[in-house]
C-alpha cells in the first residue's frame, strides 16, 4: 500500500505502508524532516501533517490530546493531523497528505 506525500520543498514521495503502521513512523523513516520528538507520546506538534480533503474523512475525528496538541501547532488547518495519531491500515491507500510547515 502507498502514500502520496508531499515534503515541505513541495516535492511528492511515494511511500509504502503495511496495515498497523503509525503514519509518523512512515513519515520518520523515510527522512523527509518530520522532528516527532516526543517518538509517538500525543506530547508535541512536531510531527505535523495535513492530509488531503479528499483523505481526511477516512480518519476518525481528533482525540481531546491531539487537538491539545494542535493548539499549540503553527498554521493549523482543518485537515491538520498529528501523524503519531494516525493508524494506516488498507483503506489508507493511495492517501495524499502534506507534511506541514517546520515550527522552528
Amino acid at each position: 500500500m502507498k502514500l502520496n506525500v508531499t515534503d515541505r520543498d513541495g516535492a511528492l514521495h511515494e511511500l509504502e505502508f503495511k496495515a498497523g503502521d503509525v503514519l509518523m513512523h512512515v513519515l520518520y523513516d523515510a527522512e523527509l524532516g518530520l522532528a516527532a520528538e516526543c517518538g509517538g507520546a500525543c506530547a508535541c506538534a512536531t510531527c505535523h501533517v495535513y492530509i488531503s480533503d479528499a483523505d481526511k474523512g477516512s480518519l476518525p475525528a481528533r482525540a481531546s490530546e491531539e487537538e491539545d496538541m494542535l493548539d499549540e501547532a503553527f498554521e493549523v488547518k482543518d485537515s491538520s493531523r498529528l501523524s503519531c495519531q494516525v493508524y494506516l491500515d488498507a483503506q489508507h491507500d493511495g492517501m495524499a497528505l502534506t507534511i506541514a510547515p517546520d515550527w522552528e
